[in-house]
């Protein structure tokens, strides 16, 4: 059998020229495939003042605003991280409008999140001016001088996974009601999503992580710190000479804390007088009484605060280490990526609480107005980065990416604002009588599906190029 005669010869020469054409074009630096990415950081501890002083011997004592600015010669998007509890909407809608003038691209394409440190200050509103100008203006000044130093990049997307994360919404043994407290037996994701913007050399320029684990550590003890978030970027950066920024977010982790909360415990235990006895104590007993102002509360034993703070060090570089893994192993690389952001709001049924009560009660409500959620979606080549502006159970994004038609999808939460709506529980969740559960402001039935769906949905016509 004879494949080619003098004219079908001169036609494969022709298709293998293309192919050759085809293979030289993919090995040609970023530069030419388009995609150039910048990064910066900026410093925010100056603008707020804790009841107790830094001891200036940890790198978490330091809050930062982390931008990551990417260019593909059609369009921008940003990647932002606030070393905050999260951003309320007021302020995120002013801030984002801002970022999305700087960088002439659509608000859908800009992701701002918190690490949802719980001693980061405060997360002001968009009516606290000075809030809105030291914060706020420095997101923006993390934006221009990321975009400032915009260079030829790649851009690779690798998972790792670690168990410093645990469900927490347990029942507690003596009382036999819901209470927060570890439990390994529940649904916990132990997935570290890592995406790393590179010099075509190799070096890092950016890194984003997204995790499940509440940054609850230095929740109330008087004074600021940035959590395993901030411990773990600073960590990562140090690792490398290039000194990449590392921004961090929070997954879906409305029921995921850290594993290990004695030090944290025992920081609030010598907050408020309880005996620290070298066992782990019930997180509710030492909390509430911080909480609500029911006893004199002093200052930590410098002792145990210094534990506290080493302890939070070493998450940090236990969970710096498997994304520094993770960006060596991650070999696949692109400069040649579309880049395309979308956004809906979904509307939930509402509901009003009429009892009180923190956990283990069966709570009544009556009907209130509908509740609004955020979701975005921003496309980076093959990955789907999702937002939700609400703290998610772990179980909803479960079944996102049961559903989704992209394997690379991440969910940011704690991003572009905070709904009026408390926890988002998953359909399942909403029979635990924990505190989340009982302050959420949603009915049963709407929010896993609506957020689920919606975007999957938004995914889906991501890859058929739609908005």
């Amino acid at each position: 059998m004879r494949f080619f005669n003098n004219r079908s010869r001169g036609c494969g020469l022709a298709v293998l020229f293309v192919l050759l054409l085809g293979f030289a074009s993919a090995a040609l630096p970023a530069s030419a495939a388009g995609l150039r990415v910048g990064a910066a950081q900026v410093e925010i501890t100056q603008f707020f003042k804790p009841d107790l002083p830094p001891t200036g011997k940890f790198d978490a004592e330091h809050l930062f605003v982390r931008a990551i600015v990417l260019d593909n010669g059609t369009t921008r998007a940003a990647l932002i991280g606030m070393d905050q509890s999260g951003v309320q909407l007021g302020v995120w809608a002013k801030v984002s409008k801002e970022v999305a003038a700087e960088l002439n691209c659509p608000q859908a394409n800009i992701i701002i999140s918190g690490t949802h440190t719980h001693a980061g200050g405060v997360t002001g509103s968009v009516s606290d001016t000075s809030y809105v100008d030291n914060v706020g203006g420095a997101v923006v000044s993390a934006v221009k001088q990321a975009k400032a130093k915009l260079e030829p990049a790649l851009v690779g997307y690798g998972t790792g996974i670690s168990y410093l994360n645990v469900n927490r919404d347990a029942i507690d043994p003596k009382s036999h009601l819901w209470t927060q407290a570890p439990n390994p037996k529940a649904y916990s994701d132990k997935t570290i999503a890592v995406l790393k913007f590179v010099k075509p050399t190799g070096e890092p320029i950016a890194v984003y992580v997204n995790y499940a684990m509440h940054a609850i550590d230095g929740y109330l003890v008087g004074f600021i710190t940035a959590d395993f978030p901030g411990a773990m970027s600073h960590y990562v950066q140090q690792a490398y000479p290039s000194k990449p920024v590392v921004v961090f977010s929070q997954s879906a982790s409305g029921d995921q804390n850290p594993l290990y909360m004695r030090p944290a415990t025992n920081v609030l235990a010598s907050r408020s007088g309880v005996p620290v006895t070298g066992d782990v104590l019930v997180r509710e007993s030492v909390e509430e009484p911080v909480r609500d102002n029911k006893v004199a509360i002093k200052a930590p034993d410098p002792e145990v605060r210094e534990r506290l703070e080493q302890f939070m060090e070493s998450e940090g570089a236990l969970l710096g280490e498997e994304v520094i893994r993770v960006m060596t192993d991650t070999t696949k690389t692109s400069g040649d990526v579309r880049i395309a952001g979308a956004e809906k709001t979904i509307s939930c049924p509402g509901r009003k609480r009429t009892d009180a009560g923190r956990e283990g009660m069966t709570g009544t409500y009556v009907d209130s107005p509908p509740v609004e959620l955020r979701l975005g979606m921003l496309g980076i080549g093959d990955v789907a980065m999702t937002a939700v502006n609400a703290e998610i159970y772990s179980r909803i994004l479960a079944r996102l990416k049961a559903e989704t038609p992209m394997a690379n999808t991440v969910m940011v939460t704690i991003a572009d604002g905070r709904a009026d709506s408390g926890y988002v529980p998953d359909d399942e969740s909403f029979g635990h009588n924990s505190f989340q559960v009982l302050g959420s402001k949603l009915k049963v039935g709407c929010a896993e599906s609506s957020i689920a769906d919606g975007l999957a949905g938004m995914i889906g016509d991501y890859l058929k190029g739609g908005k």
